[in-house]
């Protein structure tokens, strides 16, 4: 296997390996015997133990990211796109970590050590709501904002709860789709009250 082995493999392997012994026990040499091969041949794709491991958790979050991403292209009204946006991001974490919590416990610990793949993920994300905020200003249904992409920061930070795995332990219990919704209409109303408002004045 080692002429043929590619880098797609090496991290399929080794999100099992992590899977099976959890990130503080799991080794290269582990990911190694998994697929047969030696360890060098593990290091001529990934220079060392904490390359591999963040490139797994990239690819983990990016999988993770696929249905946030389309919902972000979604032929909706932007006040509607925002919230399905919002709401696939929020399914999209709950149910990885109510289907399989020893993986999701297992890659949250993951992207803690890696910080700039977390940075990249939220850079993602907050692009995604700073399009949905500026399409919605073009088409009058957000107020004008003066800092999209700020504005668009404060979006995921105040959906915090919803996402951010530090609360994953809040999404299982009763009244959190109704807590969701709550925060929801709030960032709403603050988004299209304004606009609102100069559409009566037109009239």
């Amino acid at each position: 296997m080692a002429e043929t082995l590619t880098a797609e493999q090496i991290l399929e392997a080794a999100q099992d390996v992590l899977r099976r012994f959890g990130p503080s026990k799991a080794t290269v040499v582990d990911v190694a015997r998994a697929l047969g091969v030696s360890h060098g041949s593990v290091y001529r794709h990934f220079p060392s133990k904490a390359a591999l491991r963040e490139a797994v958790t990239r690819q983990w979050l990016h999988r993770n990211h696929a249905p946030v991403a389309q919902a972000a292209k979604a032929d909706l009204p932007a006040p509607d796109k925002l919230r399905n946006w919002l709401s696939t991001l929020f399914d999209s974490k709950r149910h990885k970590v109510l289907d399989d919590p020893e993986l999701f416990a297992t890659f949250s610990a993951l992207v803690k050590e890696n910080s700039s793949v977390v940075a990249d993920h939220i850079a993602e994300l907050t692009a995604e709501i700073a399009g949905i905020l500026r399409e919605g200003v073009e088409a009058g249904q957000f107020a004008p904002i003066e800092d999209v992409d700020g504005t668009a920061r404060a979006v995921f930070d105040a959906t915090n709860r919803f996402h951010d795995p530090g609360y994953s332990g809040d999404w299982a219990q009763d009244g959190i789709g109704e807590a969701f919704d709550a925060v929801c209409s709030l960032v709403l109303s603050g988004l299209t009250t304004q606009a609102g408002r100069e559409v009566v004045q037109s009239h």
